[in-house]
């Protein structure tokens, strides 16, 4: 916490975990859980700093993945539990939720590509468990507004933006499948009740969409305060030639960091815009960006991570752009405050502007921590 308070920073958004609230199947809440959380809350309160809580960060209990996990309709009543415990013993003090972070990481990466928990590689589970941990999100919404929530509610998705890899029409048409899987599955029923028209086709023998019950989009959609927005990438797409129906390939960026990610900050600007052109005009904060590192203390003892220093810089600049052109973006949450354990990369990649020496637990802050304390010390570019 005092780290934050060397940064400067007037919020600071940080996840609860579920299997720490409620591990079991039995739905017995652990007091002791909520009581880490409770001291997080006011410790951060008695620094001056505005908690920004996120329900959900992909940890789901795993007596519940036992029971079938996102892919069973019931994990979703399970949430709403969850959620309901956690605002009557936080809810007097915490200014801003977040449903869920990323359900294209727990849908996608998790249940098709097979490299988040749990695992699954199958595209029917993945698209059922997408609709179960939208529905789950709606019926959270609904459950905090009927316990009086004080707070702003939201929903967190990591968005790309898409473009075609030249003018040929597979490219395109390749472009705008690409775009429905990661962009607007999760936009369209979000802020239009409705699931796209391309969708069907694009699953057409995959899924029959049957779990989708009366109501469950009227669900989804129910009305949210704000939108976090969290972009890492921006994608030249072409056309798979084995697959033309469905297929897409993404380019490789030609100066990838680590990761394999480019650094393209004008995508963070034209996600920014598409999203308030088109789908809502609800304030918008990007609840993450950032940049993987293999960053190391020199003999001097300083962390010299300039091109993270650079990263951010750019990033700024393009936020501030899209403000220019009428974009409401009320925050800026860099990933992250320090070095932590990467779901799909372990303690093998570091994101952090405070380094952690993993035996010792000891942070330092690298130069990039310097320079975030003097953007938010000068609300800007210094």
């Amino acid at each position: 916490l005092d780290l934050l308070t060397e940064l400067g920073v007037g919020s600071y958004r940080f996840s609860v975990a579920w299997p720490r609230i409620v591990p079991a199947a039995d739905g017995v809440v652990n007091q002791r859980g909520l009581d880490f959380y409770d001291r997080l809350v006011d410790g951060l309160l008695a620094r001056g700093i505005s908690p920004m809580v996120t329900l959900y960060h992909w940890d789901l209990p795993q007596a519940l993945q036992d029971l079938g996990g996102w892919a069973e309709r019931d994990t979703t009543d399970r949430f709403v539990d969850y959620v309901r415990a956690v605002h009557g013993r936080l809810g007097d003090r915490v200014p801003h939720w977040l449903t869920l972070n990323e359900p294209y990481c727990s849908a996608f990466v998790g249940h098709l590509e097979g490299r988040h928990a749990p695992g699954i590689t199958d595209e029917a589970t993945a698209v059922t468990a997408l609709h179960h941990l939208l529905l789950a999100h709606g019926k959270a919404v609904v459950a905090l507004r009927e316990d009086g929530v004080t707070g702003k509610v939201g929903i967190t998705c990591n968005l790309t933006s898409p473009h075609p890899a030249s003018k040929a029409p597979a490219d395109v048409a390749a472009t705008a499948r690409l775009d429905l899987y990661e962009n607007r599955m999760f936009l369209d029923p979000l802020f239009r009740g409705a699931y796209p028209e391309d969708a069907r086709d694009y699953y057409r023998g995959i899924t029959d969409f049957s779990f989708v019950r009366p109501g469950d989009l009227d669900t989804i959609a129910s009305p949210i305060d704000y939108f976090g927005i969290n972009y890492y990438e921006r994608h030249l797409v072409r056309a798979d030639p084995a697959d033309p129906v469905r297929g897409w390939q993404r380019v490789p960026d030609p100066e990838p960091t680590v990761g394999g990610i480019g650094v393209h900050p004008e995508g963070l600007r034209e996600v920014l815009q598409r999203v308030s052109k088109e789908y809502t005009n609800l304030p918008l904060v990007v609840t993450e960006t950032g940049i993987a590192l293999h960053d190391y203390v020199a003999p001097d003892g300083e962390i010299n991570d300039q091109e993270r220093v650079d990263f951010y810089e750019g990033h700024v600049r393009a936020a501030h752009e899209a403000m220019a052109d009428g974009v409401d973006l009320v925050g800026f949450f860099p990933w992250s405050l320090m070095d932590n354990y990467e779901w799909a990369w372990g303690y093998g990649y570091r994101f952090g502007m405070y380094f952690v020496d993993y035996a010792t637990q000891e942070r330092r802050p690298k130069l990039s921590a310097r320079w975030f304390a003097r953007v938010t010390r000068a609300h800007g570019i210094p």
